[in-house]
């Protein structure tokens, strides 16, 4: 089964020129997702503009399809509540925070220790938008994360460009931290396959940014053993999301 890690969707606000004045649908992200053949994919809210019930909307109309992940500000007075409504309200299955966006530094622990604990209640997985960056540096999402061991944490970008060989020893010391590929280089996916193994790596396009097909090509490249990029494409996600089961019927309608 191919579950694709990090995507976003959403409905038309405002009138900005960058992305968020014109919509970029489920129905656009799967029609993409069947070209490539992808099985499910999470979404996410754009940082701009947060929509949490927007997305359990959309989970709600395609839950075989895509897997909702919230978001929230943690400088916001109600960011412990919000987190809780994602999981309890709105039935989405993790969390994405976006420290570049919303403009706080992640080694915060007064602004992220009450987050990410609220996960840990809610048993929601953290997805951290991680581009090469100083708000939200490897080595700082570590010190935040390795208080957390319960919550899984996936470093999204895997800090490209200048930040991935931190990424890596973050994920190496780190067994609960796993790396996303949108947006890397595939030599970047090459030097943390070797270094990590398939299992601690997971594939995500970032959609719209770029397209299914287009992530798949780059891990079939990076990554060559079929057992191994299997657990990439989707099998590792499965495990963390609790989809293990879903994905073994889904492999045994294949046969």
């Amino acid at each position: 089964m191919i579950i694709d890690a990090y995507n976003n969707v959403w409905q038309a606000g405002g009138t900005s020129d960058y992305l968020t004045a014109e919509s970029y649908t489920p129905e656009n992200m799967i029609a993409s997702m069947d070209a490539a053949g992808v099985d499910m994919a999470v979404g996410c809210s754009l940082g701009q503009m947060i929509d949490n019930a927007f997305i359990s909307r959309t989970v709600a109309a395609y839950p075989d399809r895509i897997v909702g992940f919230g978001q929230v500000d943690p400088r916001r007075p109600d960011a412990v509540e919000t987190v809780t409504a994602c999981a309890q309200e709105y039935g989405l299955r993790g969390l994405k925070l976006h420290p570049t966006m919303h403009g706080y530094h992640f080694a915060d622990h007064g602004l992220l220790d009450p987050i990410f604990e609220a996960c840990r209640e809610n048993g929601l997985m953290i997805l951290v938008n991680a581009l090469d960056d100083p708000f939200c540096a490897p080595l700082s999402i570590e010190e935040i994360s390795r208080s957390f061991p319960e919550v899984p944490l996936l470093i999204a970008h895997m800090g490209t460009i200048w930040n991935v060989n931190e990424a890596i020893l973050v994920a190496e010391r780190n067994e609960h931290i796993y790396l996303e590929t949108s947006g890397t280089q595939l030599i970047e996916v090459q030097m943390a396959y070797k270094r990590l193994g398939a299992g601690r790596l997971v594939m995500g396009t970032d959609w719209p940014g770029s397209h299914f097909d287009l992530e798949r090509a780059k891990i079939a490249r990076a990554i060559p053993d079929e057992k191994d990029r299997a657990l990439v494409e989707g099998a590792n996600l499965a495990r963390l999301l609790g989809l293990t089961d879903r994905a073994a019927g889904a492999e045994a309608g294949r046969v």
